[in-house]
């Protein structure tokens, strides 16, 4: 009976040493408030490991409801970088963009489905993959996975006007330049911040060829055209229903 006493003595104690000193040991046990900053810098990695190439920041998606475990919810958070490119150089975007992550990420691509993708850990249990969506298109996206949900998100996009190169790739093309652009932004390692702003231009058909004469051109399609001038490349996205513009400032560096 002493040693089960004992021996009951020293599992509690254990446990309440292991609760006050371990870190976690699995994603369930890690809350997001612990994963969000981590996803935000990793995408910040993305931008600045794509240097030269065109981009755009998507919006984040923050999806509550989850299930970390059969009898507890929480919530996820999902955010990515869409890189378009010319057809059959998305293979290449995403080596370069592999060999430029930190080496502790392990980040590597391989053929999956006939088509090459990019797999990476950030750390905190923070995924990061890039696939080619369609030819021509690669989205990296970096992923918290459910986990318990002590925090909201709340983006570190503040109200941003559009910007000389937005408004000159506006009015080359005839389109109104609005008031209430859409801002996603992302923490660079150097610590400023990557932002993409976008705007939706209008329906109807358009020839992209007015842009060419205000930068360096990145990205000359029919359906898609990019150029860059300074740390700012401005896409041209003609390939829905909807015009979509957007100017994103990358890392510097």
């Amino acid at each position: 009976m002493a040693a089960s006493v004992l021996w009951a003595v020293l599992l509690a104690g254990l446990t309440w040493w292991s609760v006050r000193h371990d870190p976690p040991t699995v994603k369930e046990q890690r809350p997001l408030s612990q994963a969000v900053p981590v996803a935000d810098r990793a995408v910040g990695r993305l931008v600045a490991a794509l240097g030269e190439d065109a981009w755009e920041l998507t919006p984040p998606r923050f999806d509550k409801g989850c299930r970390v475990t059969p009898l507890a919810d929480g919530a996820s958070l999902t955010r990515g970088v869409d890189v378009p490119v010319a057809p059959g150089g998305e293979r290449a975007v995403l080596d370069r963009v592999a060999r430029r992550l930190p080496a502790g990420w392990g980040a590597g691509v391989a053929t999956e489905v006939g088509r090459p993708r990019l797999r990476a850990d950030a750390g905190e249990f923070v995924a990061v993959d890039g696939r080619v969506v369609t030819d021509g298109l690669v989205r990296f996206s970096v992923a918290t996975g459910c986990r318990p949900a002590d925090t909201g998100y709340a983006d570190l996009s503040p109200g941003y006007a559009a910007g000389p190169e937005l408004t000159a790739a506006l009015r080359a093309l005839g389109r109104p330049v609005p008031t209430d652009p859409t801002v996603v932004a992302a923490p660079c390692p150097t610590g400023e911040p990557a932002r993409t702003v976008r705007v939706a231009a209008g329906t109807g058909p358009v020839s992209l060829a007015p842009l060419a004469p205000l930068g360096a051109v990145v990205l000359d399609r029919p359906d898609r055209y990019a150029f860059r001038t300074g740390r700012v490349v401005v896409l041209a996205d003609a390939t829905g229903d909807q015009l979509r513009l957007a100017a994103s400032t990358g890392c510097a560096g």
